[in-house]
């Protein structure tokens, strides 16, 4: 039984937004600390990316533990009401990650994944980025 009241639970849902997240403006301030330029929210790439690093041609997308399922997290737990709802709600949204993925990666583009536990610590986060795009770069070359 939801202890909120169906007004109060569709208020709490409605605050939710998908993009300019606060893990997606930590991790573009991060991002814009390590000296990277980017643009947002890909206009016209398959999954709209929250971060395009063209330079690097590489995309970024910010991803929430719970909404994207990242496994082994505790913050990816499933609701106790409505759980085949939220079972199939899941499930579609790692079926549409897993196509969005494929579909920039076989327009060429690389696809880097930020877990919103990882903002945890920012250090290990900024290496992770810093080795990748620096790899992609070398890569190109």
């Amino acid at each position: 039984m939801d202890r909120l009241t169906k007004a109060e639970r569709s208020a709490n849902m409605a605050r939710i937004r998908g993009k300019d997240t606060g893990p997606e403006r930590a991790v573009r301030s991060l991002l814009h600390r390590l000296g990277f330029r980017f643009r947002l929210h890909g206009v016209g790439l398959p999954g709209r990316p929250d971060v395009v690093l063209a330079k690097y041609t590489t995309v970024l997308f910010v991803h929430g533990c719970f909404w994207h399922r990242h496994s082994r997290c505790r913050f990816a737990y499933i609701p106790k009401t409505r759980r085949a709802f939220w079972a199939e709600k899941f499930r579609d949204n790692q079926m549409r990650d897993r196509r969005v993925a494929a579909a920039l990666r076989d327009l060429g583009w690389r696809v880097f994944v930020v877990w919103e536990c990882e903002l945890r610590d920012v250090k290990a986060l900024s290496r992770r980025i810093t080795a990748t795009l620096h790899d992609r770069q070398r890569t190109r070359r």
